[in-house]
């Protein structure tokens, strides 16, 4: 073997660039994963922003939930969220001094996925503040608060969310979703033109009459006349079956919407609606919205359970709950499978109070 080679100081200076490429291409490496994360940051800012701002259009109402009323001993159904849907009749972007023709009653489970609803009759005899009214007169008194704080102390709930759309709501929605099937009776067709002639004129719309019963293709205008008939057999009963239909009936069509079309809809609906919902828990209910299954709807007091009455003091006509005690333990046990639900106090003391202003047991 030869002698061992002794390194120069060329060698040295040969060996130095090596290392710098290393670090230089590390420093680089952090600084392209830096900028990747800070654009990634960036776009998501925007792509808050813009959510947001689609969701500044509803009209969102500061309500101290401490001022809802709920009875004492109500319970905790762990899992649930229910909110109050309220259909105002209101032919504006106006949500004070009107009446809720609507009143859905909408929970869901949040294990399950499953959604019930239950309708309210809207001449339903339940008591507003310190006097007995028709349940639709709350909102008009008070708006949302006093909505849910009726609803509360007479069905023993414990609701603090809800969600108000006024007349037009339907129409759009419906529209957005390229309308929806519907079966349509004769007698139902002898009173929808009267509301399609309404809705036209108020809307500035120009759908098409239905002259006869059959299977139709609904817009919007129909769509909302059709939930509106009132007069034929069943009255009011009926006339909640059809508005929880259209509501199903769009819920299914909306579950297989692209984000574009959802945009659409956001686009035509949200400035028509009020909520003291947070918009991140709206945002959060909507990511899950594909995962509902609208299981069971029903109206209430429930016409198998002794229904409601009328009471007709003078030339007003109220709907008297047969009982009202018994309609809560039913309610309870079609919301949260709770069997053997025992009313509070408080809903005892009404229902005593119902049956001694009506007579009815």
């Amino acid at each position: 073997m030869g002698a061992k080679r002794m390194k120069t100081k060329e060698d040295e200076e040969y060996t130095k660039p090596k290392k710098k490429n290393k670090k230089r291409k590390k420093n680089l490496f952090l600084k392209t994963v830096i900028i990747l994360i800070m654009i990634i940051v960036i776009l998501a800012g925007i792509l808050v922003g813009y959510v947001y701002s689609k969701f500044a259009k509803i009209e969102h109402e500061n309500i101290d939930k401490n001022e809802i009323e709920i009875n004492a001993d109500v319970p905790q159904y762990e899992g649930y969220f229910n909110v109050l849907l309220l259909g105002v009749d209101s032919r504006e972007n106006e949500y004070t001094g009107t009446l809720s023709d609507s009143i859905m009653i909408v929970s869901i489970n949040q294990d399950t996925k499953d959604v019930k609803i239950a309708s309210v009759y809207r001449d339903c005899y339940l008591k507003i503040g310190n006097s007995l009214d028709k349940i639709t007169h709350a909102f008009g008194k008070g708006g949302a608060k006093a909505s849910l704080s009726a609803i509360n102390t007479n069905l023993d709930l414990d609701i603090t969310d809800y969600v108000a759309v006024n007349f037009e709501v339907v129409v759009d929605v419906v529209d957005a979703v390229g309308g929806i099937d519907m079966d349509i009776t004769n007698e139902e067709s002898k009173y929808i033109n009267t509301y399609i002639k309404e809705i036209n004129r108020v809307t500035k719309h120009s759908s098409k009459q239905i002259t006869k019963g059959g299977n139709y293709h609904l817009d919007g205008v129909q769509a909302l006349a059709y939930s509106r008939i009132r007069y034929t057999a069943g009255g009011d009963y009926k006339r909640t079956a059809r508005q929880r239909t259209v509501l199903n009936k769009v819920f299914e069509k909306v579950k297989t919407m692209n984000l574009a079309q959802l945009n659409t809809i956001a686009d035509k609906v949200l400035g028509e609606i009020s909520t003291n919902i947070p918009t991140s828990h709206i945002l959060y209910l909507l990511s899950q919205v594909g995962s509902y299954n609208i299981k069971e709807t029903r109206g209430w007091p429930d016409d198998e359970n002794g229904g409601i009455k009328g009471y007709q003091p003078g030339k007003v006509w109220y709907g008297a709950p047969v009982n009202l005690e018994n309609q809560v333990k039913d309610l309870h046990q079609y919301l949260f499978e709770e069997d053997d639900y025992e009313p509070s106090a408080t809903v005892k003391s009404i229902s005593d109070l119902i049956i001694k202003t009506t007579g009815y047991k």
